[in-house]
């Protein structure tokens, strides 16, 4: 070991990340000293990694997170993560950022602090690459002079700010790449009831918890888009249609507009969502490359609505990964496995129920004539605690049938996951 150049040490203990584990290494000898002061790039402050921090006092945590800080000379990634901490004040705080800004590239930093820091101001202008802000307030962005050239993630949680200082904070990033938005606490003024954003160079937008009235993003090179848990009346993106996977999930929204550039679009997964097929087809029905589409636990807006599998062998006919789960009505069943045309590249097969019925058997049957090259099915199932003799007669049949169909299609992997 003592033939290991220093800076090769000092590798090693940025693997190690947790500033405990840091710490006891760098005691091995004057060695490894030398390499946590000069050469470590990474350290971590979790309240998970060691249970001694759920012991110490505010005032003692931010002495023992000082310390071992200003040993270091150099570090490029620092995460400070202390759930059960109420707040720190907000001096040595500045006096972190103040220390390590200049060679920071990653920052990660969930903590309330007293009175409130403006970590952009701290840290705009240098060569920050990614910020994950939790717990925090952000105010009177200025464009201008909060720059951050370098930064490419941005993920904002539990984050209080204006809706205008979020849109001047994307400009002040022009080379921003990835945005996340979890639970915002997004002010709205008198004068605006629409939030815009706007980027030119994202390409992966994740938005979580979120309540607004008007949410319009513009972003020409977004490919990734993820809804969830969402209350929104109007959703629009504007881009020039370089998005690949669109994911909707246990979002209420009345008017929802992704554009008609969809062609490149390869994943759509839609879950806990009421649709209105007609309208939602529409929007993807360009989308001649689509690999994998997944509606699942979706009610119709219309009842007498369907997914109608003639039409989506016809339109995506590179589609691989089929999952589908919603309530089956015994009148549309017909119409649901109506033509005759094949998913030929169907390989991923998932089904799945909430109430279950002899018309799923039937269905999954149909779906297994129409997917001649299937290898994988998988049968998705909500199996009560409390059981009467009619469901698990249900449910018996029902595994009956299954058992007889597989024998006709012995090439095919059948699992089951039940809830």
């Amino acid at each position: 070991m003592e033939y290991l150049p220093v800076e090769v040490i000092g590798n090693i203990l940025s693997r190690l990340a947790a500033a405990r584990d840091v710490v006891i290494a760098s005691a091995t000898c004057k060695k490894w000293r030398e390499a946590c002061c000069n050469h470590l790039h990474s350290l971590s402050f979790n309240s998970n990694d060691w249970p001694v921090y759920h012991d110490l006092t505010t005032s003692r945590l931010e002495i023992l997170i000082t310390q071992t800080i200003f040993q270091t000379r150099g570090l490029q990634y620092l995460s400070i993560i202390m759930d059960d901490v109420d707040q720190f004040s907000a001096a040595p705080v500045i006096a972190w950022l103040m220390y390590t800004r200049e060679t920071l590239r990653m920052l990660l930093y969930n903590v309330r602090t007293s009175p409130n820091v403006n970590i952009l101001e701290k840290c705009g202008r240098q060569k920050l690459e990614v910020l994950v802000l939790a717990h925090n307030s952000i105010t009177g962005v200025e464009p201008s002079y909060q720059k951050f050239p370098c930064l490419k993630s941005l993920s904002l949680s539990h984050v209080s700010i204006s809706a205008l200082d979020l849109s001047l904070l994307l400009s002040a990033c022009p080379k921003v790449e990835i945005l996340a938005l979890v639970n915002p606490d997004i002010a709205m003024s008198d004068a605006q009831a629409t939030m815009e954003l706007s980027s030119p160079t994202l390409k992966s937008v994740f938005v979580e918890a979120i309540s607004l009235d008007k949410f319009i993003l513009e972003a020409d090179s977004l490919e990734s888009l993820h809804l969830k848990d969402s209350t929104l009346e109007l959703f629009e993106l504007v881009s020039k249609g370089c998005l690949n996977h669109l994911k909707i999930d246990d979002v209420s929204v009345i008017h929802l507009d992704i554009g008609e550039n969809t062609e490149h679009l390869e994943v759509v997964d839609v879950s806990n969502f009421t649709i209105m097929w007609s309208k939602f087809y529409q929007m993807i029905s360009k989308s001649a490359q689509l690999r994998k589409l997944r509606l699942w636990g979706v009610v119709f807006d219309d009842e007498d609505e369907i997914v109608d599998l003639e039409t989506i062998a016809f339109c995506f006919p590179h589609l691989s990964h089929l999952s589908l789960s919603y309530d089956l009505r015994d009148g549309l069943l017909h119409y649901s496995l109506h033509g005759s045309s094949c998913l030929e590249h169907v390989v991923v097969l998932e089904l799945g129920w909430t109430v279950i019925s002899d018309l799923f058997g039937h269905w999954v049957a149909g779906l297994l004539e129409r997917c001649p090259n299937l290898k994988k099915l998988v049968i998705h199932g909500n199996v009560s605690e409390a059981k009467s003799r009619e469901e698990c007669q249900l449910l018996g049949n029902f595994t009956s049938y299954i058992v007889r169909l597989m024998r006709r299609h012995m090439n095919v992997n059948v699992q089951f996951e039940y809830e």
